[in-house]
């Protein structure tokens, strides 16, 4: 008998933000969103926080400095419900492709690094948020929590997702490959920061990252890598030395086979656009056949990971005697006295 596995065409994006304006992004994704299905893509993979742009200036001088531009950007952050979310997952059923986008979700007064999932029907597949903001990024996003940590049964295969320097957690990358996750978004927000002073945060070790993920996890990777903008350049660094830290291009968007070849097209770093590779999951039982370290070439009797998927839900509304739940808070009732 002869199985049918998925093939079918995937889009990485390598493009700026419109940054720190919702709306301006959101038109901006919508025209990418076409172009991808114009091309045949039925998967297109945005950046990390693509909208409504990463926060460079969190990296470019002190805390204080940087909350200059944090009201904006949290006025600026995506809304799940939103009209602008509407009209996203209206562009997803309207040219009938899946759609992993790259946000900072807006939810009351925090921000959170996050993927949303959306299918090609428009209706969400997943919503998940960065496990541990990296480095500076704690000043201004939450943490996710175990559920984050998914992989999704879709037409196009298992589907799932982590953000930048997640990549770097071995525990949670296992977590990812134990689910037997077959087309991975790996979204990074672009390479062109600290060059020459910073060697781990540059294309060399985060390209091979998610390289490594596709050889590791014996699953295709879509590496959207966004471009920081000579506009972005010139808001943000306000000094010369800050012209120093931030550069502008820093795109290196890829997408890599099981093996670990890269299987796309490149663009120049300062070149935007989308690039797209033909994807045959078929090829991942001949990749895992080698080397798959969630089945048999794990040594569960030697290692293995506890993987706590609770929501790490803030406030859990529940009942005691008298009192009932209204609204989500708790309501104290007149008690009977007792006879």
């Amino acid at each position: 008998m002869s199985i049918q596995h998925p093939k079918f065409t995937a889009a990485a994006v390598q493009v700026a933000p419109a940054f720190l304006d919702l709306d301006a992004g959101v038109d901006k994704a919508i025209s990418l969103i076409a172009e991808a299905a114009a091309n045949g893509a039925s998967l297109i993979a945005f950046p990390e926080t693509w909208l409504p742009g990463y926060p460079w200036f969190i990296w470019l001088d002190s805390p204080a400095w940087g909350l200059q531009f944090f009201p904006r950007y949290h006025d600026n952050s995506l809304a799940y419900g939103s009209p602008q979310a509407e009209k996203l997952a209206a562009a997803a059923r309207e040219h009938r492709i899946t759609v992993v986008m790259g946000l900072s979700e807006h939810k009351g007064g925090s921000l959170y690094i996050a993927q949303w999932l959306i299918g090609p029907d428009g209706e969400t597949i997943a919503k998940r948020r960065k496990l541990k903001p990296t480095h500076v990024e704690r000043t201004v996003f939450g943490d996710g929590d175990g559920s984050d940590l998914a992989v999704h049964d879709t037409p196009l295969g298992r589907l799932g997702g982590l953000c930048c320097w997640e990549h770097l957690q071995p525990l949670s990358k296992y977590a990812m490959y134990a689910q037997d996750e077959q087309v991975h978004v790996a979204a990074w927000p672009s390479f062109s920061l600290y060059r020459g002073g910073a060697y781990a945060l540059g294309a060399e070790v985060n390209t091979s990252a998610s390289r490594i993920y596709a050889v590791e996890g014996g699953c295709f990777v879509l590496a959207p890598c966004a471009t920081v903008s000579p506009e972005m350049v010139e808001l943000m660094c306000t000094d010369d030395m800050k012209r120093q830290l931030l550069l502008p291009g820093g795109g290196f968007a890829g997408i890599y086979a099981p093996d670990g070849q890269l299987i796309s097209n490149q663009l120049a770093e300062d070149e935007e656009g989308l690039v797209y590779a033909e994807l045959d999951l078929g090829m991942i039982s001949l990749a895992k056949a080698a080397a798959d370290p969630a089945g048999h070439y794990a040594r569960p009797d030697v290692t293995r990971l506890l993987l706590n998927k609770t929501p790490g839900d803030r406030v859990v509304p529940f009942s005691a005697p008298g009192v009932e739940i209204e609204d989500g808070f708790e309501a104290l009732q007149p008690q009977r006295a007792e006879v």
